[in-house]
């Protein structure tokens, strides 16, 4: 049975936390989805074209990841593209309560939707879109945290308000 993984998220922007997942999952699943959330009402800093487009380059050494976009619930873009687990990032205890009540929401409306928690490496378990946003809009330096295609698509962008 063919093993299709999901990593669905906003990825506003991808960070390097997200590369690292991305990869270790390619080598875990036949396919892998990074499915990249439209996310209307939380305003992304980049657009879903924009974030596509950065996870799309990012992802472009791995053969068996394929980007996608989505709205909407979960299971039904897993039932959708024929997925059988969501890969979800945990990068410190705070992050496992509501990943876990997510899995478990999940697992009730789709039960033979599995999910796995991985962990970044330790060197990306501080980083976070939100923290990278926030660093760019106040003049400091995203290059340790994001692949450099992101650090070129925050020079294109306006800093937010």
């Amino acid at each position: 049975m063919e093993q299709v993984a999901i990593y669905p998220g906003t990825f506003d922007p991808v960070h390097n936390g997200h590369t690292d997942l991305i990869q270790r999952a390619s080598r875990m699943f036949s396919r892998v989805i990074v499915a990249v959330a439209i996310s209307a009402g939380k305003q992304p800093r980049f657009t879903v074209d924009e974030r596509m487009s950065l996870v799309e380059k990012i992802a472009k050494p791995y053969p068996n990841v394929e980007i996608d976009r989505f709205d909407g619930l979960l299971i039904h873009f897993a039932a959708k593209r024929k997925a059988n687990v969501v890969v979800r990032g945990l990068r410190a205890v705070s992050d496992f309560e509501f990943e876990l009540q997510l899995a478990s929401m999940n697992r009730k409306m789709a039960p033979d939707l599995e999910t796995m928690f991985l962990t970044p490496d330790e060197g990306f378990s501080y980083v976070s879109s939100t923290l990278v946003r926030e660093i760019a809009m106040l003049g400091g330096d995203v290059r340790p945290f994001v692949d450099p295609v992101v650090v070129e698509a925050f020079g294109k962008t306006a800093p937010s308000e």
